[in-house]
């Protein structure tokens, strides 16, 4: 009984699953039927070529940006803009220097002040700025008080051994005269309200003062010397002792007074060391034409 049970369900289970794949099958048939029915593959082919066509032409033609409202103005080209400024600043430079009929005689001198540090830590070559405290006064001309004088150091250094201070010397070789920059030949002949000479700014030379500087610990050692002497003194039981640390203190600053100039002689001088805002006098060399 069981047998034919089990024999029976095996055959229901295999005529559902081949009527299933019959279905299956008629379904897949149906699908491939509909597709063959709408495709064409050569309509396919010429619409891709229509598009391609249609496309190289684009590609082909040359690109045209406009805007797309045709009453709005045109966009600045870079070209513009460079000319623009270019012109702007061309305007703001100072005017082309043609001379002039009025003389500002050689040797004429200009109180400034400096308009930046000055130090011989500043290299050869830098640039350094000047404007007049007041007006300079001539013969048919004033030179109005702000004019600005502009140079630049031509030698430098910074404190050497042999007690050398620092140097700076300034040319000054430009003056802004009515938004004109005029060629000039001068110097600096006063700095910090110190006179100037051979337009080199120097440094104190510090041989003599280094010199008693070093000198001065034999000094000490013959001060303690001789009190220590003089105290032996008023004892007779030390007054034998007396002469020796006299001579202690007599050798030790004899041979300090030897040594102190050889080893001043291997130091250095001192800086330079001009802040902005400092009096300076300048002094034309040569003559200028100015209106």
């Amino acid at each position: 009984m069981r047998k034919n049970v089990k024999n029976t369900l095996i055959i229901a289970s295999l005529y559902i699953l081949f009527a299933n794949q019959g279905h299956a099958f008629d379904i897949d048939m149906t699908v491939d039927d509909e597709i063959r029915k709408n495709y064409n593959p050569n309509q396919l082919i010429n619409d891709v070529g229509k598009k391609d066509s249609a496309l190289e032409k684009n590609m082909q033609a040359e690109p045209i940006y406009t805007n797309s409202d045709s009453n709005l103005p045109d966009l600045p080209s870079i070209v513009d803009k460079i000319q623009a400024d270019t012109q702007k600043s061309v305007k703001q430079a100072y005017t082309k220097y043609t001379g002039g009929n009025i003389k500002v005689k050689a040797r004429t001198s200009f109180n400034v002040v400096s308009l930046a540090d000055i130090s011989d830590m500043q290299r050869k070559g830098a640039n350094v700025k000047f404007k007049t405290k007041g007006n300079t006064f001539g013969k048919n001309y004033t030179i109005p008080a702000g004019t600005e004088f502009q140079g630049y150091i031509i030698d430098s250094h910074r404190p050497q051994i042999t007690c050398n201070g620092g140097l700076v010397a300034i040319r000054i070789d430009s003056m802004i005269y009515k938004n004109q920059k005029i060629p000039i030949v001068a110097y600096v002949t006063r700095a910090n309200d110190k006179k100037i000479f051979f337009n080199k700014i120097k440094g104190k030379r510090t041989y003599l003062k280094t010199m008693w500087k070093n000198g001065n610990w034999g000094r000490v050692i013959f001060d303690k010397m001789l009190t220590t002497s003089v105290g032996l003194s008023k004892d007779k039981t030390t007054l034998v002792l007396m002469p020796f640390p006299l001579a202690y203190g007599t050798i030790c600053l004899g041979a300090n007074s030897i040594l102190s100039p050889i080893t001043a002689f291997f130091s250095k001088g001192e800086h330079i060391s001009i802040p902005a805002g400092s009096n300076f006098r300048i002094k034309l060399l040569d003559e200028v034409m100015i209106n």
